[in-house]
């Protein structure tokens, strides 16, 4: 498959894009909002809501983009805010925190393409030139640009900066003329605007008591701010300085910055004023269910004021920008997924693979059009719900970096702005709880079907490298001309009489004799909740006699494992290795080896082995006293 959107280049000649083009890519998530966030707004807030766009451009100035603009410098290569808090948590509180997180992500990416692929079609079945045909057709519609949608993942997405471009400037320029005309027939009517503002003030009162509704309502709009986190995604596309390093990418981070400021600002004036225009030139009655601007205000203005020929061409326009920005979060779910899951143990292998992954968040996407009955309004609780914890999460991401940085003054700012979006959050929760069922539903579904992976991979060898210090080295070719015996110790004072008495033991209950070296291996559990990682293996002598291997590893059996087929394959020779039975019941055992990496460590060694080397001339030997 081709470059992903998001996805880092893989080849190291690629330098990257101009961050004004890569700002289209994630425009034609940010931008296309426009598409139905007028209507929506009108619909939440009524004759204010030029007031409340007012006030979620205010907090999307003033809060979302100081924390991202952070995020873009705290994880250059993309990663986001998932990634910074995952970095602050270890073991499994961390791996679970980071699932809950995806699985409001995936609630963000799923939303935005399957509310994208309903308003694509509201616009289709409205247009003058299709409503006969396609009227009654929302659902049928939706789902085939959702199908389409995943037949271009399966075959391959290439060149999506270019495309973005397109549409990107085609929208935006489309809506220039729309907000000019519509603006002008504001002009050209001075009654309008005294008629709005008197009607607003007999239904709201003074300016204080509009911007306190404006709060209440803020978590309501709250839907375009995904275009944020869709903005750090595509940090690696951007062109960086020929002085930037994989440590230090200034001009990478540089260019995200501006990327994220000026889609924000470009975003924020166009909302002010198609909230405006909107407002004040459509009936309100038009905004409602089954109303002609229902999903589709801009639309409906262009249609009025320019046109059905280029009402169409505005249709048209906006309908394939939907499209993409499905395909902009199509990219980002590919790229999100498979950066965890299957680190965590908790994804089938298939879940690196681009082409399965597409049919699942496709069936998925079906699923959930069908649940909404392919209807806009019914999704922003879910989207918004996504994209307010998404943001959350980064707030409080930021805040604890500025706060580990020793920056007092950007630590209160960020803390500040974590209480705006959590207050956003809890809001929208309890006032569209549809939002957080759905999400719910994502995280369990994660999590079970990660705890079920990691449950069917358990047994797999998962150390991806090994690496020896030169002591252990040593200790591999004094051995390698001899029968090689390795002994499964876990310390308890490392004192000379403990390692001693091991000795004794192991020679006594195998038959070893006095002449035969042996070499103890202790491993030490640093993060069990890690499913795959590197072993690195020290060798030290204990005592001026006994020869101890050291192993830091998130388990004791695949370490032990991993060592002895490194040894066989080093060496030449099948090594040995010796270990004591643990005492207790089988079933609690498996859960400690599952949870924490240790239990019965013998059996379960041999069962890595076993499936990591099918053919038993070959397979290390495991001796049991």
């Amino acid at each position: 498959m081709g470059r992903q959107p998001g996805a880092q280049a893989a080849d190291s000649g690629h330098r990257g894009q101009q961050w004004w083009r890569v700002m289209c890519l994630t425009g034609v998530d940010y931008f296309s909002t426009l598409g139905y966030q007028p209507g929506i707004a009108a619909l939440a807030a009524g004759l204010l809501s030029p007031v409340a766009t007012v006030v979620l451009v205010v907090v999307t100035l003033a809060g979302a983009l100081p924390v991202y603009r952070r995020v873009a410098r705290e994880s250059p290569r993309g990663e986001g805010s998932i990634a910074m808090l995952e970095r602050l948590l270890s073991d499994w509180k961390g791996k679970l925190f980071v699932l809950a997180l995806l699985g409001f992500a995936a609630t963000d990416f799923l939303i935005t393409i399957t509310l994208s692929a309903a308003d694509a079609a509201t616009h289709m079945v409205e247009n003058s030139h299709l409503t006969s045909l396609l009227q009654g057709h929302q659902m049928i519609i939706t789902l085939a640009l959702i199908a389409l949608l995943g037949a271009v993942f399966l075959k391959g997405f290439l060149e999506a900066i270019g495309v973005a471009v397109v549409l990107a400037g085609l929208y935006l320029a489309l809506n220039v003329v729309v907000v000019i005309v519509g603006l002008w027939h504001i002009v050209n009517a001075p009654h309008v605007i005294p008629d709005w503002t008197h009607a607003l003030t007999v239904q709201h009162g003074d300016p204080l008591m509009m911007i306190g509704i404006s709060l209440i309502i803020f978590p309501k709009l709250a839907l375009g701010l995904s275009g944020f986190e869709t903005g750090v995604a595509v940090m690696p596309h951007i062109e960086g300085d020929p002085s930037d390093t994989e440590q230090n990418p200034a001009g990478r981070i540089r260019g995200a910055r501006q990327l994220l400021t000026a889609a924000a600002v470009i975003m924020s004036v166009f909302l002010v004023l198609t909230s405006f225009i909107t407002t004040l030139l459509i009936p309100q009655s038009a905004f409602r269910a089954g109303g002609p601007a229902n999903g589709r205000a801009l639309a409906y203005l262009a249609n009025e004021y320019l046109g059905s020929a280029f009402g169409s061409v505005y249709d048209f326009s906006t309908i394939a920008i939907l499209w993409f920005a499905g395909a902009s979060a199509m990219a980002g779910l590919l790229n999100l997924m498979p950066r965890y899951l299957p680190r965590y143990g908790m994804a089938p292998h298939w879940a690196r693979a681009v082409r399965p992954m597409v049919l699942v968040f496709t069936a998925v996407a079906f699923l959930v059009t069908w649940l909404f009955d392919a209807n806009v309004d019914a999704q922003g609780g879910a989207y918004a719900t996504g994209v307010l914890v998404l943001i959350s999460s980064a707030a409080i991401a930021v805040t604890i970096a500025a706060r580990r940085a020793g920056q007092r003054g950007w630590t209160i700012g960020f803390a500040v702005i974590s209480v705006v979006f959590l207050y956003t959050t809890v809001v929208n929760v309890f006032e569209r709880p549809d939002g957080v069922k759905i999400g719910a539903c994502f995280i369990a579904g994660i999590v079970l079907v990660s705890l079920l992976s990691r449950l069917a991979r358990a047994f797999e060898l998962r150390v991806t490298d090994i690496a020896l210090d030169a002591m252990a080295e040593r200790f591999l070719r004094d051995t390698a001309h001899r029968t090689i015996r390795l002994i499964a110790n876990e310390p308890s004072d490392r004192d000379a009489r403990e390692y001693l008495d091991k000795t004794r033991q192991i020679r006594a209950d195998n038959d070893i004799p006095d002449g035969d070296d042996l070499i103890f291996v202790e491993v030490t559990v640093r993060d069990p909740s890690d499913f795959e990682s590197t072993l690195r293996v020290s060798g030290e002598v204990r005592h001026e006699r006994f020869r101890v291997l050291r192993v830091d590893s998130s388990s004791i059996p695949n370490a032990l494992a991993a060592l002895l087929l490194l040894v066989r394959d080093r060496t030449g020779q099948r090594p040995h290795m010796y270990f004591e039975w643990t005492e207790g019941n089988p079933f609690s055992q498996f859960l400690r080896f599952f949870l924490f990496g240790r239990g019965e460590v013998a059996p379960v060694t041999r069962e890595v082995l076993r499936e990591a080397e099918p053919d038993r001339d070959r397979r290390p030997h495991v001796h049991v006293g």
